[in-house]
């Protein structure tokens, strides 16, 4: 599988503080690379600078090996993401968010592309509904339609399944692992229920003050790492030797 995704040395200062500190991955096309850390490591800020938000200090990033700073208008056009930061317009319905979106994406046959989101993520009942009247887990789920209507071959996605109930929270799981078989797109998830990344990733970035501090598959770090899950390797590598000992 090909790369669809390369970030070389990113860094991102605000005047002193080094928010990213040159961090490098890549994401296969058909796979999902789950980034990891504590509230405040970078997490956010690195994918700020994926969706052309931020202008990095230094360093590149590329999809389909074209560099997103010189070709931000095509890039963005193939690229979408859910955050629980950003909310959709709150007096519009579901239906009329999914339908702006979707003609700010310039979506063709738009029509059949919301019928296609809401059947998959079981948005019917919500269709009428003003969106600030839903209930967070609703919202996510309203985001996450938002997140595909122009189809992307890259996804971000900050916290897609918070606030969810278990039951909806399994379905949209499943949901990402057929959609991303089926179109062989790059998903890049930052996500705190380790459950949720061991389930989904095939490799993962553990990030800890801008710095990527470890990575490989959940199942090499909890081995390397002599742990009985992805949790306790989070909670070690987060905290100082001493709060840890």
């Amino acid at each position: 599988m090909k790369n669809l995704v390369e970030v070389k040395n990113l860094k991102k200062n605000y005047g002193t503080k080094k928010a990213v500190e040159e961090v490098s991955f890549s994401i296969k096309e058909n796979e999902i690379l789950g980034l990891l850390g504590p509230n405040g490591c970078g997490k956010t800020t690195t994918i700020g600078m994926m969706l052309g938000l931020l202008k990095p200090t230094n360093g590149e990033i590329f999809i389909e090996g074209k560099k997103i700073e010189e070709n931000r208008i095509e890039i963005l056009q193939k690229i979408n993401f859910i955050s629980p930061y950003i909310e959709l317009p709150k007096k519009l319905t579901v239906k009329q968010n999914l339908i702006v979106y979707g003609k700010l994406y310039n979506i063709k046959n738009l029509n059949n592309r919301i019928e296609y989101l809401i059947e998959k993520l079981r948005l019917f009942d919500l269709l009428n509904s003003v969106t600030g009247e839903l209930s967070s887990g609703q919202k996510n789920r309203v985001s996450l339609a938002k997140a595909l209507i122009n189809d992307p071959i890259v996804l971000l996605l900050d916290e897609p399944t918070a606030s969810l109930d278990p039951e909806i929270g399994d379905y949209v799981r499943t949901f990402l692992e057929n959609y991303k078989k089926e179109k062989k797109i790059s998903i890049l998830l930052a996500s705190h229920n380790m459950n949720e990344v061991t389930r989904l990733c095939k490799s993962t970035l553990m990030m800890k003050e801008g710095v990527i501090v470890d990575q490989g598959s959940p199942e090499e770090l909890i081995k390397k790492h002599g742990r009985q899950n992805l949790e306790e390797v989070f909670l070690k590598l987060s905290r100082s030797e001493d709060e840890f000992n």
